[in-house]
């Protein structure tokens, strides 16, 4: 194997060693999107309305999709306390997972001699991400 070749594979390796670790540092990981939110209700004469106002709330939300639809799930603040830190922990575990895509497909490029930059040069098939 020519020293380029082995210096890429090894670069390669040790990127793929930190991002195993880093992945299984994560222990929970909840996927969805938190919101909170202050509201002014409709009532006019209410202090929501007055200057300055004071808003209703604050009114916690955890969203997510399940399968194909949207749930949504009312939290406390110390739900929200608690649970942060996990939809944290999903976001950083989808990024870690984005690398280790670019990763792996940069090393079959590599390896296989293809050309980055040209994808008319496929063998026919379909090169979209599924």
């Amino acid at each position: 194997m020519p020293k380029d070749k082995r210096n890429q594979s090894a670069r390669s390796e040790r990127a793929r060693l930190q991002l195993k670790a880093q992945i299984a540092a994560i222990d929970h990981a909840l996927p969805g999107s938190i919101n909170v939110v202050m509201n002014r209700c409709g009532k006019p004469n209410c202090a929501c309305h007055a200057d300055p106002p004071k808003l209703h709330g604050p009114y916690i939300t955890w969203t997510r999709k399940i399968e194909g639809k949207t749930v949504t799930r009312r939290l406390t603040p110390e739900q929200l306390e608690r649970y942060e830190p996990w939809i944290e922990n999903n976001r950083r575990l989808r990024e870690l997972i984005g690398e280790l895509h670019a990763l792996s497909t940069q090393d079959a490029e590599h390896t296989e001699g293809w050309d980055r930059k040209s994808p008319s040069t496929h063998s026919g098939s379909d090169e979209r991400e599924h």
